[in-house]
């Protein structure tokens, strides 16, 4: 059996049994090239410094923000022996974090978590006259690490798909 029957028969029987959108690694290609590619060894997940990243469906690997974010070290291209993940100078994903209206300091409860563990500083609060301050995300300087959505302590931060042709945010959150 040659390789490229290989692949369609992994896409075929992989259909569409995910329900919910997947967030594979850093510096993947396209989701059907994917898996088309990914042998499941499952080295990234081993090689992974934080454990952001888990065996997922299928055995193939896809990344977990509620336990940490991605420290875009390297590690897993570096593991990736079959050239799945490969580093760039381009975005690792494009995602950006979004903080729903469920958020403590919008509901009027002194939170910062976020703004604390968001290392390239794109959570800010700003002062309101009278009020708590509010969460602002600059979607310039997010980087899509994930690294504010496991500390929130009622988990209202999600990672959002980003257009950057566009410069605007889809719906569909991660």
């Amino acid at each position: 059996m040659g390789a490229s029957q290989l692949h369609s028969r992994r896409r075929f029987l992989m259909g569409n049994r995910q329900t919910e959108p997947v967030v594979r690694p850093p510096w993947t290609p396209s989701e059907t090239e994917f898996i088309d590619q990914c042998r499941r060894c499952n080295d990234c997940v081993t090689a992974c410094e934080t454990g952001l990243l888990k065996k997922g469906s299928g055995g193939y690997p896809e990344a977990d923000f509620s336990q940490s974010g991605c420290l875009f070290c390297d590690a897993c291209n570096d593991a990736c022996t079959h050239n799945v993940i490969q580093k760039s100078d381009l975005p690792a994903w494009h995602l950006k974090a979004a903080i729903s209206d469920q958020c403590l300091a919008k509901n009027g409860v002194h939170c910062r978590t976020c703004q604390e563990s968001c290392e390239p500083q794109a959570i800010h609060f700003k002062l309101q006259p009278g009020g708590i301050a509010l969460p602002t995300l600059d979607t310039e300087r997010c980087t899509g690490c994930g690294e504010c959505i496991a500390p929130c302590p009622i988990n209202t931060i999600t990672m959002t798909s980003y257009i950057p042709r566009k410069n605007t945010l889809m719906e569909q959150t991660l």
